[in-house]
């Protein structure tokens, strides 16, 4: 009864953990839409009433520069946010206090940029200028503080590999929603609350209760994820490594295919942040009726669902670099077909839909690409740089998001669409102004990216599953073992490990299996297994001290130094992790009979893949007494098939 009711709890936790994990990443997306797409709208065609002129033009221009200068400068201070957050120790864990804080900050000072503080934009404009700037950047570092913290949290929920999957799922669906919700929401919001219309583009006491409103739902969503989700320890998250500045662009420079990869996405992103913050502009000023808008965001925020959810069997059937350019494809059409709409609301909604469709496609195909370079600079370098790696797309997204705030600023202010502007108003050299910007500068842009992609990065699937395969030949060389070897002679001399079946099934020996690395004994020394079942279990007490992202194979090392490897199937590092879970991590200390890894027989089965679970002692040259207590036949996991002595002894 225990037991059921303590896994009743345990699921009840996780379900808890996904929903305010993913309301958490709807509000956090809503702010960041909020921030990075409409409040330059609010800037551009409100702060300054039409009696300002020039001087308002001048205002306009000053604030997206300082906004997009200071991205720039915040960018240098993303690596040192990490680091305090890594270093973070409370009661409430490393990401927790950030989360909310972050939330809690960045949701007042957003509110208060919604307004003219008092009239200070034209009585003082210098101290509002300094006032604003100060505002800013305060709240741009808390809100890096939130977003580092909530990204981070996932290792942190859960251990599973499979609930971090779902919890991921959640938040992307999530994100997606509070992103094009606020589309959705502003001008009715913005209308609802204004007292004066203004031709269907309301006054500064709307955009002031939009602005409120979406702040006290993003902090809403952090105090869900604070209450809500649940911080799990382990040794390696104690045990971080510090970034810097330094490190990030020294990680950059020596992975090539992280580096070109990194230019790719830089540009490609900053030409759709320009597109997309320049849609409520079009609707306003183009066609005449920003309350349309709406219906743009409501398309998108459905479609975008089906988009991330389509990714998978997309992937899995033309490859991720086919469907990176033909997603480029479908965008490129649609920015020509954009550029040519007019007014016609049904051409100006097909158009904007189709270039919404392939972003989250390619958003997840540079994730992807991303994290397997991760395994590219292991392979190369000897060194697994993860959380440096993994920094980079943030970083990227700033930085375009910083280009494009510059331009959609300077843009507004050359078409003329800044206060009290309708779209009687614009000329036509404004409108020629704007499309450049909005339609061919971007489609340049992508293009650019696309180019470089092609040429220069070749980091696929199959390129990945060959890298795997080379690091599983070398998983244990770049390790530490020299101290745990001194140890093993100093304080374990004479001592034997007795080293257990870890999967159940018929044993058979290593030189007859289908890989010639594990058959020949390049691999290591040990057995092979035809399984009966799915499960792996620790041979021995020891640490996780490498795991895959096919999740195929673990490396662990005993407490008195053995290094063992355990590799399921043959060629299933294609599988790319389908059917297979992975219930420890690395750093990770595992007791005997521990379960380590699940997988499913007829998955390895369907793929056409040989599915013979292959165990070495890799460092068998090192141990002095290397003994076979079992070597054919039915064994379960558990039984007794190694004796080893006194590792380290022949070192």
């Amino acid at each position: 009864m225990t037991d059921t009711k303590s896994a009743a709890e345990t699921k009840g936790q996780q379900v808890k953990s996904r929903l305010a994990y993913s309301f958490g990443a709807f509000g956090h997306d809503a702010f960041y839409a909020t921030l990075s797409t409409y409040f330059i709208m609010f800037v551009t065609s409100h702060l300054f009433d039409k009696s300002s002129g020039s001087q308002g033009a001048k205002m306009i221009a000053y604030i997206t520069l300082i906004i997009a200068a200071l991205r720039f400068v915040e960018l240098a201070i993303d690596p040192l946010i990490g680091n305090a957050i890594d270093n973070t120790n409370s009661r409430w864990g490393h990401f927790k206090p950030w989360i909310l804080a972050g939330g809690t900050i960045g949701s007042i000072v957003l509110a208060i940029l919604f307004t003219n503080m008092g009239g200070l934009n034209t009585s003082s404009p210098i101290l509002y200028l300094i006032i604003f700037a100060i505002l800013y950047i305060t709240m741009d570092i808390f809100y890096s503080f939130k977003d580092v913290g909530f990204w981070s949290m996932i290792p942190a929920i859960s251990f599973d590999s499979a609930e971090r999957e779902k919890t991921a799922t959640f938040a992307r669906v999530g994100s997606n929603i509070g992103a094009n919700l606020v589309g959705v929401v502003v001008m009715p919001i913005v209308l609802y609350f204004s007292t004066n219309a203004n031709s269907g583009q309301g006054d500064t006491k709307g955009w002031f209760a939009f602005g409120l409103i979406i702040a006290l739902i993003s902090w809403i969503s952090a105090v869900a994820v604070g209450f809500g989700t649940k911080e799990n320890d382990s040794e390696l998250r104690q045990n971080a490594e510090k970034t810097t500045f330094k490190d990030v662009f020294k990680v950059l420079g020596r992975n090539d295919q992280l580096m070109w990869l990194s230019l790719t996405y830089g540009i490609y992103t900053a030409g759709i942040a320009i597109t997309n913050s320049l849609e409520l502009y079009y609707f306003t000023y183009i066609m005449g009726n920003a309350a349309q808008y709406s219906l743009l965001a409501t398309l998108n925020a459905i479609i975008g669902i089906f988009s991330v959810l389509a990714f998978p069997p997309l992937a899995k059937k033309f490859s991720r670099r086919k469907v990176f350019f033909l997603a480029i494809a479908v965008m490129i059409v649609a920015l020509i077909l954009f550029a040519i709409s007019g007014d016609s609301l049904p051409m100006v909604l097909t158009s904007a839909v189709l270039f919404y469709i392939p972003q989250p496609l390619i958003f997840l195909v540079v994730l992807m690409v991303l994290s397997d370079s991760v395994e590219y600079g292991q392979l190369k370098f000897g060194h697994r740089d993860e959380s440096l790696t993994l920094s980079v797309r943030p970083l990227l997204d700033k930085l375009g998001g910083a280009i494009s705030n510059g331009i959609v600023g300077l843009t507004a202010v050359w078409a003329g669409m800044t206060a009290g502007a309708t779209s009687g108003d614009i000329t036509a050299h404004g409108q020629m102004i704007f499309k450049l910007m909005m339609f061919g500068i971007p489609a340049a842009m992508v293009l650019i990216g696309t180019f470089i992609f092609f040429k220069k990065v070749k980091l696929d699937e199959k390129m990945h599953a060959e890298i795997v395969d080379e690091l599983e030949k070398t998983w244990h060389e770049h390790l530490d073992t020299d101290e745990p070897m001194a140890q093993v002679e100093a304080e374990v001399a004479a001592k034997t490990t007795t080293y257990q079946v870890p999967v159940t099934g018929t044993m058979i020996s290593l030189a007859d299996v289908s890989d010639a690395n594990f058959a020949n004994g390049t691999m290591g020394k040990g057995f092979a297994i035809k399984p009966a079942d799915g499960g792996v279990y620790a041979p021995f007490d020891g640490v996780v001290e490498a795991t895959f992202p096919s999740r195929h194979a673990i490396g662990l090392r005993s407490d008195n130094g053995i290094l063992t490897l355990i590799h399921i199937g043959v060629g299933t590092v294609n599988m790319r992790g389908t059917g297979f879970v992975q219930y420890v991590e690395k750093g990770d200390h595992v007791t005997q009979g521990q379960e380590l890894i699940e997988f499913w027989n007829p998955a390895i089965v369907k793929a056409g893949l040989d599915d013979t679970v292959m165990v070495v002692v890799s460092n068998y040259k090192d141990i002095d007494d290397f003994k076979f207590l079992k070597e054919a036949g039915n064994v379960a996991h558990g039984d007794d098939a190694l004796q080893l002595s006194n590792p380290g002894s022949k070192a």
